[in-house]
């Protein structure tokens, strides 16, 4: 037994980040400016997208991008149930109808022969979501999104780092990223809307900052520029630079980080290879480079002779703390008892909402920590 409680997650904080928030505060300076302004450039730089907003969250990045994009009643957007509430409760705010599709079993990502047989003609937008670092079949949906004419938006939020085919996620096309305190590199909240359109960028960053026609921060005078006046109506979404300067240090080291998250993956792959009752993950079966995000596994309820909840409250009993990745969408309350949805509608989904399990996973791990976790999984097990 643990004499700590270690958690699934934990964010990877240095000095350096402190001092440099610490200095952001004393330079007067506290809002957006100078800081988010070098976010930005330097995950262009990182990822090789053309235009980088940042803001408040990857949900405010889908609030703006619903709006740049007209989507609304009558439409219809494209998701997997196995993801965060984020995209399917956006769309539902719009008017818009979310149509589920279900994920391969063992990768619980979505391919696009079966994003396609979702498409209709009302059919506006297509989010597929790159599941704990893994990431999804960009050529295929690119060629299905292009056929149909519909808009291709990766949910990106377990990918900061990953690559498809080598080519790094971000790089091309329309990504929104999470900075939560649990990604791969956080700024406390926040999020990256990363695109190769320059004018889908610029509307972005307008209507994130009141719809004003100009960056709210002016570089020459450190203060809103005088000229600002709304074009369109907005939302309050800018990230301030107290935040922004976290990203930045977190950035710089985010190869670094994402190597640490592979060895400790590897490590979990290895040591828990003959513990029958847990199901890994599939890698996809082309080139890809994980960002390691999560380690998730699936408790196999018949060999392990309990449910994936009881098995996650017998790790808490070990000071051992876990997360679910996802309770799927589509049966939660909301969308049981007001859409209607119905258990049986994605199988793939809803056997794994039932078994998966996040084990911790952070850069500032130590080899004790993931040894903690190794003969607690082990010891609920021979128990049985």
């Amino acid at each position: 037994m643990r004499d700590t409680f270690l958690p699934f997650s934990k964010p990877c904080i240095s000095e350096a980040d402190i001092a440099a928030v610490a200095d952001v505060l004393r330079s007067g300076w506290i809002t957006t400016g100078p800081k988010c302004a070098q976010l930005e450039s330097d995950f262009k730089a990182y990822s090789g997208c053309l235009d980088a907003v940042t803001m408040t969250s990857e949900t405010s990045v889908m609030v703006t991008l619903f709006r740049a994009l007209g989507i609304g009643p009558g439409d219809e957007v494209i998701s997997p149930s196995m993801t965060w509430v984020s995209l399917p409760n956006t769309a539902l705010l719009f008017g818009a109808k979310v149509v589920f599709v279900d994920v391969d079993k063992d990768t619980l990502m979505v391919s696009a022969e079966a994003v396609e047989e979702k498409i209709t003609p009302r059919t506006k937008l297509i989010v597929p979501v790159h599941f704990a670092g893994a990431v999804l079949n960009l050529g295929e949906l690119r060629e299905v999104a292009a056929r149909h004419n519909v808009m291709l938006i990766e949910d990106a939020a377990h990918a900061m780092g990953a690559e498809w085919n080598g080519e790094k996620i971000g790089s091309r096309g329309t990504c929104m990223f999470s900075l939560h305190p649990i990604k791969n590199i956080t700024t406390g909240e926040g999020g990256i809307f990363a695109t190769d359109n320059i004018e889908l960028g610029n509307r972005v960053r307008s209507l994130k900052f009141h719809g004003l026609g100009v960056d709210a921060y002016d570089r020459q005078t450190h203060g809103r520029a005088p000229q600002a006046q709304v074009v369109e109506p907005g939302y309050k979404f800018n990230l301030p630079d107290m935040q922004a300067v976290l990203g930045l240090g977190q950035l710089a080291r985010l190869d670094a980080m994402n190597e640490k998250r592979r060895q400790i993956a590897m490590r979990y792959r290895e040591k828990l290879a003959a513990v029958d009752e847990l199901i890994p993950l599939a890698d996809p079966p082309y080139a890809f480079k994980h960002s390691w995000h999560l380690f998730v596994v699936r408790v196999d309820v018949d060999k392990a002779g309990i449910s994936r909840d009881e098995f996650m409250a017998e790790l808490k009993k070990r000071n051992i703390g876990t997360g679910l990745h996802f309770r799927c969408t589509h049966l939660q309350k909301y969308y049981r008892e007001t859409l209607g949805f119905q258990p049986g509608s994605l199988p793939n989904t809803e056997w794994n909402s039932d078994r998966i399990c996040s084990l911790p996973l952070f850069p500032d791990m130590t080899e004790k920590d993931q040894d903690d976790v190794i003969e607690a999984i082990k010891d609920i097990f021979a128990k049985r």
